[in-house]
């Protein structure tokens, strides 16, 4: 296929040499006080994105292999390589290490497969990300995590999605920048809005909607996607913005809530089941379904409480926040 998909637009905030800190955003969502629980081992979260700087102090330890679909490098599937930027901070939100300098991820034991379906310039054939969705449902991943997208609904993406649904692996995306900040207007990105994957909006560290966050019925929840610190090329650190740096947050968010999950019930969950674990952990902000979705994912939510909120429970949750 000639179209193209390309990363989420995205706007670089800024950059820096050397961080040392949790980031605001895994803080917003309560990971730091799962971590006592789980902090990810033994879940794989299969990034498809610009491929990854496999050198980063915070992520080789995570990185367990990765595959070439496009055409940089020659097309060595060997080499998955970021000329970019995007797919290495993606990564850096999921499942940065614990290593005392730098970032650190939702998942810091979580396991990194890095697909490369993006090129130097953050676009990509449909082929390439179809490939590498199969590629990932081949190499038994527990979660996809995709901050790309596109104008097209092709049924061969959608199928390929389904595939990966059907074979028990949840798959993230984000929901699109394209937004007006009006919650009656629609914005579709694929393959954000297909109603297989768990689609996720933005806010900012104050909870509030993101502008550029997309609204429609397809959106499941929202993560922070607004100044977002995480791992960046050539060793180093950056801030960015946008739903892109949202959905990495909700992939490794759920790395954290399958291992507790399986605990729990002492048995594989399927797809469906794990969704439902998801959204019992979220949050609502006050804003339209159609920008939050279920709302604000946050981990330390009570089951008991996940999904009952009077108006007097929500105001004091939200006012601990």
């Amino acid at each position: 296929m000639n179209r193209y998909v390309r990363v989420i637009p995205f706007q670089v905030v800024e950059t820096t040499e050397s961080v040392n800190e949790v980031p605001s955003g895994v803080e917003l969502i309560q990971a730091p006080k799962i971590w006592g629980e789980t902090k990810g081992k033994g879940i794989t979260v299969a990034v498809l994105d610009t491929g990854c700087d496999i050198d980063h102090p915070d992520l080789k330890d995570r990185i367990i292999g990765g595959r070439n679909f496009t055409s940089d490098d020659g097309g060595d599937p060997g080499i998955f390589k970021d000329y970019n930027g995007h797919g290495t901070h993606v990564a850096g939100t999921i499942a940065a290490g614990e290593n005392k300098f730098g970032v650190i991820g939702m998942a810091p034991e979580a396991n990194l497969l890095i697909i490369k379906v993006l090129g130097r310039n953050g676009s990509g054939k449909y082929d390439w990300i179809i490939d590498g969705i199969h590629y990932a449902v081949e190499q038994k991943v527990d979660i996809i995590s995709m901050s790309l997208g596109g104008p097209n609904d092709v049924p061969e993406l959608h199928e390929a999605i389904r595939n990966a649904v059907r074979n028990n692996i949840l798959v993230v995306c984000a929901a699109g920048n394209e937004g007006d900040g009006k919650d009656d207007t629609n914005e579709f990105a694929y393959p954000g809005c297909y109603n297989e994957v768990v689609s996720v909006g933005s806010i900012n560290l104050e909870r509030r909607s993101s502008d550029f966050s997309n609204s429609n019925n397809e959106i499941d929840l929202v993560a922070p996607g607004e100044n977002i610190m995480s791992t960046y090329l050539d060793g180093k650190y950056a801030a960015l913005s946008g739903t892109s740096m949202a959905a990495p947050h909700v992939s490794g968010a759920l790395a954290l809530i399958k291992v507790l999950a399986v605990r729990s019930f002492d048995r594989k969950l399927s797809e469906s089941e794990l969704f439902a674990q998801l959204i019992k952990r979220t949050v609502p902000l006050g804003h339209s379904p159609r920008l939050e979705g279920n709302g604000l994912v946050y981990l330390t939510v009570p089951d008991h409480l996940s999904r009952i909120f009077d108006h007097e429970f929500q105001a004091t949750l939200l006012k601990a926040l």
